[in-house]
C-alpha cells in the first residue's frame, strides 16, 4: 500500500485578473500558505503556464518546478480539459465550445480539433518534461446528445461514435506512452465517457490501451447516482488521478437527476465545498489506500453556494485529515510465528 500524496489543488477556478491569481508565482504563494503541497495547473490558462513552451524546453520546466519548489509546492498534473473536449464535438455544440479554442480555428471543426490534438500531444511532452507521470483531460463527446434513448438510436449509432472516438485518441494515447505518462480521463456528465459502462465501450475499442486511465471524481457520480465505492472496486487499476469534490442529491417531487433546466444552486444534484455534501471520502481515501493508489489528493472547487476563497481555506485540512499513512505492518505481527518450510508441511500433512 502507499500514502497518498497531498493536499493538492486544482487552478484552474481560481485563477482570474487580479492578484494574487493572475500569475502562478502569486497563486502558489496563496496556495502554500492555506497548507497545499502541490498545484494541478490548467494548460490553457497563459497567466499561469505556456503550454507549448513547456513541451519544448526543459529548462522553463525545471524553472518552473524551482519557482514552485520555494512555496513548499510541487506541481501534481497537469490539465488539457478544455483542449480534450474539443477532441470530439458533435455539430449540435459547435458553436458553444467554439470559445475553448483561439479565435483562428473558430466556425472550423476539422481545424479545431487539429489544434486541439496538438494541444494534447504538447501536454504529454510538458508533463514528461516536468516529471510527471499523469495528465487530467476530458474524452469530448460525439454520441452525447443521444443519451436518452428517445427517439429510438439507429442501430449502430453508438458503436460508430465509439468507434470514431477511439480512433481520434489512439494517436494521441500513443504520444503519451512514448513518453511515459498516463491520459487520465474525467468520467463526467457531457463526455461520451461519463460512467463506468462508457469506459469500457472506450477502452474496448483502443484495445486496452495502457496509457487510457482514470481521473476519479466521486461528485459527478452522486450527481447520477452510481455507486462511486464500488466504482473504485471495478477500476482501481486505472485510477490514476484523484478530483477530492463533494456534491450532494436531493431529489424532490419536482425535479431529480435531469435537474429540471434549473440553475446550479437550484438544482437537486450540486456540487459543495469539501464536507458540505454528502461524499463518503472516509470510504474513498480507505479503499483508494487498499489499492495502493499512489497519486495526489486534489481538491477541486465548484460549490454554488460557499465562496471559492472559504473554499479553499477548508480545503487542505480537509484533505489532510483524510489521508491514511498507509500501514507498514500488519497488526498481529507481534504474534507471527515465522516462516518454516518444514513446519508449513507439516502443519498441512503433507509431510510428517
Amino acid at each position: 500500500m502507499k500514502t497518498i500524496k497531498g493536499p493538492g489543488i486544482f487552478l484552474a477556478q481560481f485563477a482570474g485578473d487580479a492578484a494574487p491569481f493572475n500569475s502562478l508565482d502569486m497563486i502558489a504563494a496563496w496556495a502554500a500558505e492555506r497548507g497545499y503541497k502541490g498545484v494541478q495547473i490548467p494548460t490553457w490558462d497563459a497567466r499561469l503556464f505556456d503550454l507549448k513552451l513547456a513541451a519544448e524546453s526543459k529548462t522553463y520546466c525545471d524553472e518552473l518546478r524551482g519557482a514552485l519548489a520555494k512555496h513548499g509546492l510541487e506541481v501534481t498534473e497537469l490539465s488539457t480539459h478544455l483542449q480534450g473536449q474539443l477532441v470530439a464535438v458533435h455539430p449540435a455544440y459547435d458553436s458553444l465550445f467554439d470559445s475553448f479554442a483561439p479565435a483562428s480555428v473558430h466556425g472550423n471543426p476539422s481545424a479545431r480539433q487539429a489544434w486541439a490534438t496538438a494541444q494534447l500531444q504538447f501536454a504529454a511532452r510538458a508533463s514528461k518534461n516536468l516529471g510527471l507521470k499523469a495528465h487530467a483531460t476530458f474524452s469530448g463527446a460525439l454520441a452525447w446528445p443521444y443519451l436518452y434513448p428517445w427517439p429510438q438510436r439507429p442501430n449502430g449509432l453508438v458503436e460508430a461514435a465509439f468507434k470514431e472516438l477511439a480512433a481520434r485518441w489512439k494517436p494521441i494515447l500513443d504520444v503519451f506512452d512514448e513518453n511515459g505518462v498516463d491520459a487520465c480521463f474525467e468520467v463526467h456528465p457531457g463526455e461520451d465517457i461519463h460512467d463506468g459502462a462508457s469506459f469500457e465501450m472506450f477502452l474496448d475499442r483502443l484495445k486496452e490501451h495502457p496509457r487510457c486511465n482514470l481521473l476519479y471524481d466521486p461528485s459527478h457520480f452522486v450527481l447520477q447516482q452510481l455507486d462511486y465505492l464500488a466504482y473504485i472496486d471495478l477500476y482501481h487499476s486505472r485510477i490514476k488521478m484523484f478530483h477530492v469534490k463533494d456534491a450532494e442529491f436531493n431529489p424532490t417531487g419536482r425535479q431529480g437527476v435531469y435537474g429540471g433546466f434549473q440553475s446550479w444552486v437550484n438544482r437537486a444534484g450540486r456540487f459543495r465545498s469539501l464536507g458540505d455534501g454528502q461524499v463518503d471520502f472516509g470510504g474513498i481515501f480507505s479503499k483508494l489506500t487498499q489499492y495502493g493508489y499512489e497519486g495526489w489528493a486534489v481538491m477541486e472547487w465548484e460549490c454554488c453556494i460557499k465562496s471559492s476563497e472559504q473554499g479553499a481555506e477548508e480545503g487542505a485540512p480537509f484533505i489532510a485529515s483524510h489521508i491514511i499513512r498507509a500501514a507498514e505492518r500488519a497488526f498481529d505481527d507481534f504474534a507471527g510465528a515465522g516462516t518454516d518450510q518444514d513446519a508449513i508441511q507439516r502443519l498441512l500433512g503433507i509431510k510428517r
